[in-house]
């Protein structure tokens, strides 16, 4: 059977977009399973509730309601009136008498009386609301069925038309007051109550709470003392057609509350009655947002992060996060404003861990990424120049093509050729890999760019892919290494190893432009360098086949040399195939570096 073949750089990068679109698909349905998790258990109740109270705060105060007015108890009228609380039930009388002289509609009384107290006084608040139209009173205490003690019962209210109202509040979790239940313990609220004498009508039986439609920060409802409007100090106009809210507003009474729109300051209780009420005469302008809205949100959002983050990079997606969040944030407050309460934190909280958990994939597959790039570059370029490589590939690994001003480097072996068919197979293999490491080491400790081997070839680059200025220096002290020290100690170890007297080696160098970058398909990808500055390399390098001397350089290599190098020898002026002009060749002398003697062989005997 025969083994599969190894898989290709292309299918590798298949696989590791397969594996990254899989680690980001997998990653945004859990986060996503786990918000969706939160928003059913209410794990941010709290923090969703400020939001709403902030949505408030950012849409501003809407001014007091047309129809609604608040005659408070405040410490004006205690000290105008010089009376204890609570007040005798007569002056509440008299309090009523004038509102319905001013043709107040309906009179909503955000004060108890459950407990009689002396029966003239009782009497007389009585009567008064007799007279009066549409009163309502308030109540904390109900019985059974929503039955109330108010004036000792049912059937005296019935009897005078007034009717109760429950005047408790159901406290959010962080005991802010933000809504308004239908009933409570079977008796409908007071504001519901007072709207419906207001219109006229009862309002459809439903349960649950709705949203109150704050008006502004506390003293934002249009208010006047108790004490003035006793002595006749309002125009009656100010009550006409009007419902009339009278409660405790001042602090040591302690009816005030916090609210959404309280902050530091709360809100006494007739105000938020009367914010209650205006919002029931409303029709309720403020609705939370389906459960179903609120899930798909959540669910897209986050899915955003992901997807922007294979279509577009990290980068791109933390960007594009960061904007689609303020986009959000401003769609969420002009719902607000037009009376729809989406969920907030959970379909942002969707977003930001969908892009941060995008992120962290894409920062942990780039590193390993980056590290497989590495090794790629790091087997043909210098270990100090990898990270300024990186910079400048695209994710398929390759660099843009690019004209670069280099010299060029060819070296060849002598005789390698016969001394490989007079040896085995591993002992060739042997002997190549040796020399090859040693060489490449020399031309990568210099700076220079390894380009390809061909077969005892080596072809290497200097100057590029990134650019330096003694790139004819590098390539020339390479050279000079390669064909001294590195040579005589490879030929060492041929000699201890029984495989000859050694080698000699060819050197070529030539400077110019070229045109460098990686080439190839996805299934084979190569750093190289192409032009005639190239070909002629190669050529230079030939022509020391059959000569006394392992280097030659080109005339545009010894004048791009920045140091000084006197040692050089002029050869001749040659031909070279493949060029119309001839080419100024230089050498290195025998007691330079790369020295070749007589004494030197072409080929190495067998041992």
């Amino acid at each position: 059977m025969e083994d599969s073949p190894p898989p290709t750089s292309g299918s590798r990068r298949r696989s590791f977009r397969r594996l990254k679109l899989g680690l980001f698909v997998v990653n945004a349905l859990i986060l996503i399973g786990v918000v969706l998790a939160a928003y059913a258990l209410d794990v941010l109740d709290g923090p969703e509730l400020d939001t709403i109270d902030a949505r408030f705060e950012i849409r501003g105060d809407r001014g007091s309601p047309d129809d609604v007015v608040v005659v408070e108890i405040d410490d004006v009228t205690f000290n105008e009136l010089g009376q204890t609380w609570p007040f005798p039930r007569s002056l509440h009388a008299q309090l009523i008498d004038r509102l319905r002289r001013a043709g107040a509609r309906v009179i909503a009384y955000d004060i108890q009386f459950t407990e009689p107290t002396d029966p003239r006084e009782d009497n007389a608040l009585i009567s008064a609301v007799d007279r009066a139209d549409g009163v309502v009173l308030a109540t904390t205490e109900v019985g059974q069925g929503g039955q109330t003690n108010v004036f000792g019962g049912d059937q005296v209210l019935r009897e005078t038309g007034a009717r109760a109202g429950n005047s408790n509040y159901v406290n959010d979790s962080d005991g802010v007051i933000r809504r308004q239940p239908y009933a409570v313990e079977g008796l409908e609220s007071f504001a519901i109550v007072a709207a419906e004498e207001f219109r006229g009508r009862r309002l459809p039986v439903k349960e649950g709470f709705e949203w109150i439609d704050f008006r502004g920060p506390p003293g934002t409802v249009n208010s006047v003392p108790f004490s003035r409007v006793i002595e006749g100090r309002v125009p009656p106009a100010v009550f006409r057609d009007k419902l009339v809210v009278i409660g405790a507003t001042a602090p040591t009474l302690q009816d005030v509350h916090p609210t959404a729109l309280g902050g530091d300051a709360p809100m006494s209780g007739p105000e938020i009655q009367a914010n209650a009420i205006a919002t029931v005469l409303d029709d309720f302008p403020l609705e939370s947002a389906p459960g179903a809205l609120n899930v798909a949100l959540i669910v897209l959002l986050g899915l955003v992060g992901p997807g922007i983050a294979i279509a577009l990079g990290p980068l791109r997606a933390a960007i594009f996060g960061v904007l689609l969040a303020a986009l959000y944030a401003v769609a969420v407050q002009l719902a607000f404003n037009s009376g729809l309460i989406v969920s907030f934190l959970y379909p942002l909280a969707s977003l930001v861990i969908g892009v941060v958990g995008a992120l962290a994939i894409s920062v942990v597959l780039g590193a390993f990424e980056r590290e497989r790039v590495r090794d790629v570059f790091s087997r043909f370029v210098p270990e100090p120049v990898v990270d300024d490589v990186l910079k400048n590939v695209d994710e398929n690994l390759r660099l843009g093509g690019e004209r670069e001003l280099v010299t060029v480097l060819f070296s060849d072996i002598r005789g390698f050729t016969g001394f490989s068919e007079t040896r085995s197979p591993e002992t060739v293999i042997d002997v190549l890999n040796r020399y090859l490491t040693m060489m490449t080491d020399v031309i990568l400790k210099h700076g220079g760019t390894l380009v390809t081997f061909m077969g005892d070839g080596i072809m290497a680059v200097f100057g590029a892919p990134i650019p330096t200025d003694d790139h004819a220096d590098r390539a020339l002290a390479a050279a000079r290494e390669m064909a001294g020290p590195a040579l005589e100690g490879f030929n060492d170890w041929v000699r201890s190893a029984g495989h000859g007297e050694g080698f000699r080696i060819g050197i070529g160098l030539n400077s110019g432009a070229v045109m460098a970058g990686n080439v190839g398909s996805e299934r084979r990808l190569e750093y190289t360098v192409i032009g005639d500055t190239t070909n002629t390399a190669s050529r230079i390098e030939g022509m020391t086949k059959g000569t006394m001397h392992t280097i030659y350089l080109s005339e545009s290599t010894r004048l791009m040399l920045v140091g000084a190098h006197p040692d050089l020898e002029h050869v001749d002026e040659l031909e070279i195939r493949g060029r119309r002009a001839k080419v100024v060749i230089w050498t290195i002398p025998a007691d330079g570096s790369g020295r070749a003697t007589e004494a030197t062989p072409d080929t190495a005997r067998r041992a």
